[in-house]
């Protein structure tokens, strides 16, 4: 197969030398096995555009780079120069009239009529190629999406507020869903482990629309998106390239699907679950269902038939270090008593003595309690079934601020260390 692949390339490059061989060989790989290559990495090396090297991967695997010969065999024309840079801008979202004026300044003598013209048919050409559905390779990609704020009756006639998360391999349109209770970041990385280890391993890219615990700035005409800085870094842990992605394209086609499936089937339940535990059970069965025994209207295959291959091309992943991501982490606001003195649990924890009266952020993770003054971390305390949980220096800061005033320092700290110590045999 791969000697049928490159065999027509070399008849062409022999015939339309105006192509570099040098870049299309170096997508080639990636046109073969559907991957997308990293732009930016061969554009440098190969000392060119990276819009130059994404045009060459697309013509590839869109079987179109005889047009692309031609293309740029004939005779060069106003936009010419400026098709890469145009082509970039409209994939921001860009007018042509703005189009036109940015690269006006930039060298561009043609009219705003031909640029129109010419910013119409590239629009036209993407429209239609919408409409085709890209299958992807084995372990490259997986989608995540949300149902918001869905709204079940129990038995009792009490309303559960509830969100399902969806995650969607897509070769074999495996299907992990959760059911949650809130969508906070710790939730999703949560939920995103989970399915990681449902399925069997990690993704090459998960596409994410453009939610809140995702991207700090979501893709506009005028900037590209910015990943949330401790998304980044579990995506990073986790080993996938996360990608952020407009709402309905596409490629979300599977996902929608079946989320849509999963919703109808559920509301089916209204009135018949008596908790949130059995609800959960009854989404575990859909989940079961939808991905071993129907038949995909994506794939017109049953997922678990092409699932048992796509595992093998996930990667492997640490479970454990991807956990401490989705540790818990509870927020509370706690005013400062006149002890100096935050409660937790019925348990009190110390703060600095300049902290009385203020309203404080607590944060807790795991064992830890963490102490804010708005973003400002002022004290960290291990959580304990003691009642009084002093830290030495506000302790110090306590005692010297009222009776014990009098005493020298020494004095004082070795007080202090004799009663630390007793509370904590307590």
């Amino acid at each position: 197969m791969r000697h049928l692949v490159r065999f027509p390339c070399v008849i062409l490059f022999k015939e339309e030398s105006v192509l570099r061989k040098d870049i299309y060989e170096g997508v080639l790989p990636f046109i073969m096995t559907h991957t997308k290559p990293n732009y930016a990495a061969l554009a440098k090396q190969y000392n060119c555009d990276y819009r130059t090297v994404k045009r060459y991967y697309e013509a590839g695997i869109s079987n179109k780079l005889p047009l692309l010969a031609q293309k740029n065999k004939n005779k060069k024309t106003l936009v010419s120069d400026f098709e890469d840079i145009i082509a970039d801008k409209l994939a921001l979202g860009c007018s042509s009239s703005a189009i036109y004026h940015f690269i006006s300044k930039r060298g561009y003598r043609g009219s705003a009529r031909t640029l129109r013209r010419y910013c119409r048919n590239i629009r036209a050409d993407k429209i239609q190629k919408a409409t085709i559905r890209v299958e992807t390779t084995p372990g490259l990609s997986a989608q995540v999406d949300w149902k918001e704020d869905l709204k079940l009756v129990n038995k009792f006639g009490e309303v559960i507020s509830c969100n399902i998360f969806l995650y969607v391999l897509g070769y074999s349109r495996i299907k992990y869903l959760e059911l949650t209770f809130d969508r906070s970041q710790t939730t999703l990385f949560r939920c995103l482990t989970n399915a990681f280890q449902y399925t069997g391993g990690v993704p090459t890219e998960i596409w994410f629309d453009n939610m809140k615990t995702v991207v700090d700035r979501s893709r506009s005409q005028f900037s590209k998106v910015v990943f949330n800085e401790r998304f980044r870094q579990y995506a990073k842990e986790a080993g996938f390239l996360p990608i952020a992605c407009r709402a309905f394209r596409p490629q979300t086609k599977g996902k929608v699907e079946a989320l849509a499936r999963t919703i109808e089937r559920i509301r089916v339940f209204n009135y018949e679950f008596e908790s949130t535990h059995e609800l959960e059970r009854i989404i575990q069965t859909i989940m079961d269902s939808l991905n071993t025994e129907e038949i995909s209207q994506a794939i017109h295959e049953c997922p678990s038939d092409r699932w048992s291959y796509e595992k093998e091309q996930l990667s492997s992943f640490d479970a454990n270090q991807l956990k401490i991501y989705s540790s818990v982490e509870k927020q509370i606001k706690r005013k400062v008593s006149n002890e100096a003195m935050v409660q937790w649990n019925q348990n009190k924890y110390s703060v600095p003595v300049n902290y009385i009266g203020k309203i404080l952020t607590l944060r807790v993770k795991e064992d830890k309690l963490y102490i804010y003054d708005d973003s400002t971390l002022i004290r960290t305390h291990t959580i304990t079934h003691q009642l009084l949980n002093y830290h030495r220096n506000d302790y110090i800061e306590i005692l010297r601020s009222d009776v014990f005033k009098h005493l020298e320092d020494e004095e004082l700290e070795r007080f202090v260390d004799e009663n630390l110590q007793a509370y904590d045999e307590l």
